[in-house]
């Protein structure tokens, strides 16, 4: 059993990092072990540029692992000199080392370099010769003892083959986690019954379990979170989406205090979706790069397209998202695609305009620097974006640089404030009374598309999502869901957050 991304609890756990050159398999074995397909694979090589964590379990043990991006030691071009530098990083921090190499293809100069690095080190260390697909090949493994290991281990992580081989040997050498021990509270019916008329209690409930040895400190409650998000979670999980270039693996390195992923001029430069937690007064946010999304028709490489893909999945899998865009290139046809896909998957919207200080640095005459124009407004600048992007009207907007770490802070304080609108509940009392103030003739709707509504329930949160039993079994009709959510947001906020609206008729016959 693992999981796809590096929980905050799971930093005590001893980590175990994955390299070798390109194209070698460290992405299969990487998935193979966590059980996931966290890391794309494919056959072109380079794919993995960023690290990518996750966690795995071997006999009642855990552990987490990184795959590291594919290494060559001299390269001195851009894009591969940064993977070799992320790729230190988690060497450096890793308490065991598995190398890969192709069991197929003869040595190559940076298979040799890199385990000279590795063995000066001073780490434990593990050769897995991958591509052993089949027995007879599994001798072969031993022609790469000339590498200096003295753990060569025959593996097919496609095929799972040594692969229990790999884990005995590694979680050996690997040092015990720190045990942290936290109080487990257990809500019992009377407390969930309690809590619906009353809301979260984060006391201890007098007919609440505690597990035996915990703490009664009230500070220390661990509750249990509905699946339908109706209460506050402890991690809010923020994408970054938006088109390839638009800086958002800057943004990413500028609310994390990090060098977490790598950044270039080179649009496209992220594949992986890369994540870090970031804590603050006792929440977590987990911040999401994910790859820049194309149109179908510009991604050429099947690597572009399977990130694009892995993009998407990530933002569906976030509470909010925020779509950045390029201040110096405006609001394209694109962004605003990029958009509608997170206003239609529910999640809660930021637009943050990156790259502002470009648009108000001037030079001696006046003119902006980058392309000589005159500065731009900021609430005529504002207004465009709006009219680019109507159907988020209810997503806050933020001017900021994130290559100067300007108005970061206030991206965080966005966020806190939207994710915890997204999980607002209004009462049924409390809609009923404010639809009895609402004038629906002023709604623009055909006289065969109105409908009578009886009353309305908010049925769920995150997104909010209102049942409204009327007097007809209709679609609501656009301008109607407009009219009626903009009304709920004037009463109620729901700052950032699309509103999903169910119709029931209360006269719709039984089938």
């Amino acid at each position: 059993m693992a999981t796809e991304t590096e929980s905050v609890a799971a930093r005590e756990l001893p980590l175990v990092a994955i390299c070798g050159r390109p194209n070698v398999g460290k992405s299969t074995l990487f998935n193979r072990l966590t059980g996931s397909r966290r890391s794309i694979v494919g056959d072109e090589p380079g794919i993995t540029r960023d690290r990518i964590y996750g966690e795995i379990e071997w006999m009642d043990r855990a552990a987490r692992i990184v795959d590291t991006g594919g290494v060559v030691p001299d390269d001195e071009a851009l894009i591969p000199a940064e993977i070799f530098r992320q790729a230190r990083v988690g060497l450096d921090e890793a308490d065991a080392i598995v190398m890969v190499v192709d069991g197929r293809t003869e040595l190559a100069s940076p298979d040799m370099e890199l385990a000279r690095l590795l063995l000066r080190g001073g780490k434990p260390v593990f050769l897995a010769v991958n591509k052993m697909d089949t027995e007879a090949m599994q001798s072969q493994a031993e022609n790469f003892r000339r590498l200096g290991f003295r753990n060569v281990l025959p593996i097919s992580a496609e095929h799972g083959n040594g692969i229990g081989d790999l884990l005995d040997a590694v979680f050996e050498v690997l040092p015990e986690p720190i045990a942290i021990e936290e109080p487990v509270v257990m809500l019992t019916e009377n407390d969930e019954a309690e809590e619906d008329a009353n809301g979260p209690d984060y006391g201890i409930a007098a007919g609440a379990s505690i597990a035996r040895g915990a703490s009664a400190e009230p500070a220390k409650r661990v509750r249990r979170l509905r699946s339908h998000g109706e209460y506050e979670s402890r991690e809010t999980k923020i994408a970054i989406i938006g088109r390839p270039n638009a800086g958002k693996s800057t943004l990413l390195n500028a609310l994390t205090g990090t060098e977490r992923a790598i950044v270039s001029p080179i649009a496209g430069t992220t594949r992986d979706a890369v994540d870090e937690v970031v804590e603050r007064d006792g929440h977590a946010f987990r911040f999401v790069d994910t790859a820049g999304i194309r149109r179908k028709g510009k991604t050429k490489l099947m690597a572009e397209k399977l990130s694009v893909i892995m993009a998407r999945k990530h933002l569906e899998a976030a509470d909010v998202s925020l779509l950045l865009i390029d201040a110096t290139e405006g609001v394209t046809a694109l962004d605003a695609n990029i958009g509608g896909y997170a206003h239609e998957s529910g999640r809660s919207v930021i637009i943050v305009i990156n790259k502002w200080d470009l648009m108000t640095k001037t030079g001696k005459d006046g003119m902006r620097l980058f392309d000589g124009k005159p500065p731009a407004d900021q609430k005529a600048y504002e207004q465009q974006v709006r009219d680019h992007l109507k159907y988020l009207d209810y997503a806050p907007l933020l001017f900021i640089s994130a290559a100067d770490g300007k108005n970061i802070e206030s991206v965080f304080k966005k966020v806190e404030l939207v994710a915890r609108e997204r999980r607002k509940r209004v009462t049924t009392g409390q809609m009923n009374r404010f639809l009895e103030k609402v004038d629906f003739q002023k709604a623009s709707v055909p006289m065969n598309r109105r409908v009578r509504i009886y009353y309305m329930t908010q049925a769920a949160v995150a997104p909010p999502t209102f049942v409204l039993f009327t007097d007809k079994d209709v679609k609501l009709h656009f301008s109607f869901e407009r009219f009626l959510g903009n009304q709920i947001r004037e009463s109620f906020g729901f700052i950032g957050s699309p509103i999903w609206f169910k119709v029931k008729a209360r006269n719709k016959k039984k089938e």
